[in-house]
Formats: C-alpha cells, sequence, structure tokens
C-alpha cells in the first residue's frame, strides 16, 4: 500500500523448541526506538540489540543474513514513517544504511527482469508479425496457384 499507516509496530516473537508456532513476546511502536546496536559491523553474527523509550531488549536472528535483512527494513522503515526523533544506528554496515541496499537492489533486479521480460515480448511480437505476414503471403501465392491451376484444367479437358 501507498498509505502511511497510522502505527508501525515491532513486534518480537519467539518460537519454542519443537512446535512451528510463535509466540509474541513484547511490542513497542516505531516512535518509541531509540538505538538498533548490531553489536559488531565486521563480524557476521545473529544478535543485535534494539533500545526503546523504556526497556532494552538483546534480540537474536535466525541467521547474520536475517538481521542484516531485518536492520535494512528497520531502518528504511524508521527513515520513511517514524515521526518522533530517527533512532541511531550504531555497529551496524553501513552498505545496509545507505543507498545500494538489499531493498533498492531488489528493485533494479526486478526493474531488470520487468525490462527483459518488455523486450523479449517486443521481440517476439515481431516475430508474430513476419509469420503474420508470410502467411498472408503464402495463402494469397496457394490461392494463385489453384485460379492458376484450376484454368489448366479447364483448358486441358477441352
Amino acid at each position: 500500500t501507498n498509505k502511511k499507516p497510522s502505527c508501525v509496530s515491532i513486534t518480537k516473537v519467539k518460537q519454542f523448541h519443537g512446535s512451528s508456532a510463535f509466540a509474541k513476546r513484547s511490542q513497542w511502536t516505531i516512535d518509541q526506538l531509540r538505538q538498533v546496536n548490531g553489536i559488531d559491523s565486521n563480524k557476521d553474527c545473529p544478535e543485535f540489540d534494539l533500545m526503546f523509550e523504556n526497556a532494552f531488549d538483546q534480540w537474536v536472528a535466525c541467521s547474520a543474513g536475517e538481521k542484516c535483512t531485518f536492520i535494512q527494513i528497520l531502518h528504511h522503515t524508521c527513515q520513511r514513517y517514524s515521526s518522533a526523533q530517527k533512532p541511531d544506528f550504531v555497529n551496524c554496515q553501513s552498505k545496509l544504511l545507505g543507498g545500494n541496499s538489499i531493498l533498492h537492489s531488489a528493485a533494479d533486479s526486478v526493474t531488470s527482469a520487468v525490462q527483459k521480460a518488455s523486450q523479449a515480448l517486443n521481440e517476439r511480437g515481431e516475430r508474430l508479425g513476419r509469420a503474420e505476414e508470410r502467411t498472408a503471403d503464402m495463402m494469397n501465392s496457394a490461392e494463385q496457384f489453384s485460379v492458376t491451376a484450376q484454368k489448366l484444367a479447364m483448358k486441358h479437358k477441352c
């Protein structure tokens, strides 16, 4: 949607061992977020900390890659929807907070895929157009051949 949500929330969930269900543990609004601490920007680790207005919470993602994706989306969401002061992002890789992000890369790859598909469709349309022209020419030639064959058949009957 392009509509600004009335309230953006960060919800912490936990999956218990042996269960496929998730349980809601905590929830805060995006405006309560004060700091995101990636713990170590030089080391791939799934741990990170979030500091809220009245709380400090330690988080663990399923993987370092998932943590990076979460931090990048969180940063983008804060920049777009936070109405209060923007939170500080410390010890986070600069590529997650800058222009060459996973989000932009994904958008670029989608745009590229759409352009390639559009080009392929245009080329296919051109080939179909040429095939239709050749088919029409062949039908015309076949019709002329049929008329000529009928004339010859009538001529040799007499």
